[in-house]
């Protein structure tokens, strides 16, 4: 079995004389393999069919530059980290400073000796080795954190899934309550978005994390017992407030959560404010905390606009379903006391919308 001979760097030199072609190419055969052009044109078509690791190029050439050139192939993405060398007669400084600026690593003057010639070019070929081999370690890397954070993210959805199907399986009124909810609350945060409103707290990452955890707002449902939590009428005043703890309930699993994954997992913690907080009122006479305005925090503002809107437009065992106009007409009424007024007029302009994903997402 034979070694594979290591494939050698390609030079690609550039200058508009046959015989300084000849020289440099005679001189770079034995360790280089060896691309000639005789202008800037040419260079450039030979450096973009198949990028060289380094480029010798005259300054001085009719029509393109040397300059030229190196501009050219420093804007393109495909040459841009290729190192251009410049081989020219003696210049003057404000040349040089030139040439350093559109990107040249060095100078080899002429007439040019092989021996310093050849050692410039070693290490910048090596220099270009370790900087591709930095650069595919980064790719790599971003690749791996890319992947390791997907695969987070897939645990975190199923840990999400698998905690609302528990709510699910003891309040069989759920239906596609979660989905539709779910879907309201990322709309609404869009709305808000895009048009300005809490730019420092929105962005599309929050309105994401924000929308999955919409489906976390009744996990502490779980913890209410069976003859309130199932009763098919309305509640009496004890059972109601029993059935309230349910906020508090579920935001205690939600922190207990958080803690054992991490204090600053940005979507527990906005799970566990939509949990605590999305029966509060705008006007301060909501629970469990009577928090009041902006006091609530907006993930849980987004949910108390998703959350009744759904609730009206869902059938229970004591009541039927709302139309979408008396629901949108209770939204509206609701504006400055039970909710937001910003969310309340996000919602009102995207009604059709709100009734488009009613009907699709409606119980069998």
């Amino acid at each position: 079995m034979t070694l594979r001979e290591p494939t050698r760097p390609t030079i690609l030199v550039v200058d508009d004389t046959p015989a300084n072609l000849a020289l440099l190419g005679q001189m770079l055969k034995r360790d280089y393999r060896v691309k000639l052009a005789n202008n800037g044109q040419r260079a450039l078509d030979l450096a973009h069919t198949a990028p060289p690791d380094l480029v010798l190029c005259d300054v001085m050439m009719p029509g393109m530059s040397g300059f030229d050139v190196c501009r050219q192939l420093k804007s393109n993405p495909d040459t841009a980290r290729i190192p251009v060398i410049f081989v020219t007669a003696a210049m003057d400084i404000e040349d040089e400073r030139l040439g350093f600026e559109v990107g040249a690593v060095d100078y080899i003057h002429k007439p040019v000796t092989p021996l310093i010639a050849l050692a410039r070019i070693k290490t910048h070929l090596q220099i270009k080795h370790w900087q591709d081999f930095m650069a595919d370690q980064r790719a790599w890397l971003e690749r791996e954190v890319a992947r390791q954070v997907d695969q987070v993210l897939q645990l975190q959805s199923a840990s999400i899934h698998v905690m609302v199907s528990l709510a699910e399986f003891r309040d069989e009124e759920t239906g596609n309550h979660i989905r539709r909810t779910q879907e309201y609350v990322r709309q609404l945060g869009n709305w808000m978005l895009h048009h300005g409103f809490h730019a420092d707290a929105l962005n599309a990452t929050t309105v994401d994390q924000m929308a999955q955890a919409a489906p976390l707002h009744d996990i502490g449902k779980i913890a209410i017992p069976d003859h309130i939590l199932l009763k098919p009428g309305p509640l009496t005043p004890d059972e109601f407030l029993v059935m309230q703890t349910h906020t508090v309930q579920g935001y205690r699993i939600l922190e207990q959560a958080r803690k054992s994954m991490g204090e600053a997992n940005p979507l527990l913690i906005h799970a566990a404010q939509i949990t605590r907080h999305h029966h509060e009122r705008w006007d301060g006479g909501g629970y469990p905390d009577g928090l009041v305005g902006e006091a609530i925090p907006l993930a849980a503002r987004l949910m108390a606009v998703a959350d009744v809107y759904d609730a009206l437009r869902s059938t229970r065992p004591y009541k039927g379903p709302f139309s979408h106009e008396d629901s949108m007409g209770h939204i509206r009424a609701g504006r400055g006391t039970q909710f937001d007024p910003d969310l309340v007029d996000a919602c009102v302009s995207m009604q059709d919308l709100f009734a488009e994903i009613a009907a699709s997402l409606a119980d069998q």
